[in-house]
């Protein structure tokens, strides 16, 4: 059972690159910086769960300091771009663009909370807002099915990292754990966090990932009245013909 503030039963149970720190047993500005982020905790944490940075050498804790920053700011920035499409600051401006307590490590609680209650508050609050976002300003509902595809993937990627990894070592001989699986299952909610938000933005992206033009830019650039009295595609035709 997992105790708060305790990371001894979850280092049992997946090899984070904490774990030996923590004294346990064992198109805008905005989403590129998410995958920015996104970028160098994949290549921190390839440094650090391959061994090429060994756990006992003296450089290992500063690769973690920077691994959990990065995990964090990638949810704070998540989290950030749940609010832009509430328009609450210009897209690309520092505001919408962009703590921590002191570290025990005989009682890593402030490093769990960061870990596991902010970054989960993050990542929560981020899909209400989006969900909210779709279902008050988009006529299309496909959005949604990106959000819950990218739920799906996270979700299941945590449950094999933290309930079945052991299970999958001893099955695969110590060969692979559930911390394969877990990145794999990450990738690909953040892939489509990708899809997500290139379905809901107007630009036309030249590697988009849907083709599928919103009715929602017309209506905003006719006028709900306009766009209603004159019929629909008719009269986008009869502005795409001017």
């Amino acid at each position: 059972m997992v105790r708060f503030g305790d990371f001894n039963r979850i280092c049992e149970t997946v090899a984070l690159t904490v774990c030996p720190l923590v004294g346990a047993e064992e198109g805008r500005k905005e989403i590129v910086m998410f995958f920015y982020l996104y970028m160098m905790v994949t290549t921190i944490e390839l440094f650090l769960v391959s061994g090429i940075v060994p756990t006992a050498s003296t450089p290992y804790p500063y690769f973690v300091a920077a691994h959990v920053g990065l995990i964090t700011a990638t949810f704070w920035c998540l989290l950030l771009n749940g609010f832009v499409g509430f328009q609450f600051a210009e897209d690309g401006t520092p505001l919408s663009l962009w703590g921590m307590a002191g570290f025990d490590p005989l009682r890593p609680v402030a490093l769990w909370i960061v870990l596991y209650i902010f970054n989960g508050a993050a990542l929560s609050i981020y899909v209400v807002l989006q969900i909210v976002l779709v279902l008050n300003t988009l006529d299309d509902r496909w959005p949604l099915g990106d959000i819950l595809f990218g739920i799906a993937f996270y979700v299941i990627g945590q449950a094999i990292l933290y309930i079945f990894s052991v299970r999958i070592c001893d099955t695969a001989k110590h060969y692979i754990d559930g911390l394969f699986f877990g990145t794999i299952c990450t990738l690909l909610a953040v892939m489509m966090v990708y899809k997500y938000w290139d379905s809901i933005t107007k630009e036309d992206l030249e590697f988009s990932v849907g083709s599928k033009q919103n009715v929602w830019e017309v209506r905003e650039l006719l006028g709900e009245e306009e766009y209603s009295n004159q019929g629909g595609y008719e009269l986008i035709l009869q502005k795409l013909g001017e």
